[in-house]
């Protein structure tokens, strides 16, 4: 049944500060049904502990992942694809920062997945698309608005319309993904130098900062500023904002809580 299979590993590192979700299913990483809704549970068994500071998403095939399983889709009822979007898109709800590392094709559900995260590291064979115009279908995991809010409207469209892939430099210049790493060793690497340098931040400081940048963005540029003001003054009130001026006035490395 096309609708099941794969999985969504997940593991803990650096002390248990950070969650490992790892996309596995053969070498192209075909995202089931099944693993849609196994991305929403690890989020949810994640943003429940508070022990976890940051998520890495990666995959065990040859590539991150090639799309969805299509077959599957003529297997659902179309009702039930009124809330398609809401389990690959979960990473953006988490309240922890989450990093995709990209290795190879990133198409489809999978690009939707990694629009859904904060941070994107590729390496240079690292290819995105949204190709579903080819099948007579359109993005429906939030494909269409987060492309055309990172890369601009008139790139996002000539991408959708086409199914055209964004090349790895092109990414990179476009800032599709933030960094660009020459195999899939030294994006590993990056991405544990990355969340080593999370998890030695304020999770209360990080959890802010990425909801006023996820909430002010679409709004005006008042109402973004004013709603950065007001978590500014809130996390003034916070043990990890006095342990943070403690430790630079003691020149010392600061002890956060996230309290």
């Amino acid at each position: 049944m096309p609708l099941t299979g794969g999985d969504v590993l997940l593991e803990r590192g650096h002390d248990g500060h950070v969650a490992y979700l790892t996309l596995s299913h053969g070498d192209y990483t075909v995202v089931t049904w099944e693993m849609r809704a196994k991305v929403a549970e690890r989020f949810a068994e994640i943003d429940k502990d508070d022990d976890i500071r940051a998520v890495v998403i990666r995959s065990d095939g040859k590539h991150f992942t090639s799309g969805g399983d299509i077959a599957g889709f003529m297997e659902v009822e179309p009702i039930d694809f009124s809330a398609l979007g809401h389990d690959i898109t979960a990473a953006s709800r988490s309240p922890k920062p989450v990093i995709a590392a990209v290795d190879g094709y990133c198409f489809g559900v999978g690009l939707e997945l990694a629009l859904s995260c904060d941070i994107r590291l590729g390496t240079g064979r690292s290819e995105f698309a949204l190709p579903e115009l080819n099948l007579g279908m359109i993005p429906g995991s939030g494909g269409t608005q987060r492309l055309s809010r990172l890369i601009g409207l008139s790139r996002a469209k000539y991408h959708v319309l086409t199914g055209t892939r964004i090349k790895a430099q092109q990414a990179l210049d476009w800032g599709l993904i933030a960094e660009l790493h020459p195999s899939r060793d030294a994006l590993y690497e990056a991405a544990e130098a990355l969340v080593a340098k999370l998890v030695s931040l304020s999770p209360a400081a990080l959890r802010t900062a990425k909801e006023v940048l996820d909430k002010g963005i679409d709004g005006p540029l008042y109402t973004g500023i004013e709603l950065e003001r007001k978590a500014y003054a809130m996390l003034r009130s916070t043990r990890d904002f006095a342990e943070g001026v403690a430790a630079f006035s003691e020149k010392r490395k600061p002890t956060f809580t996230g309290r």
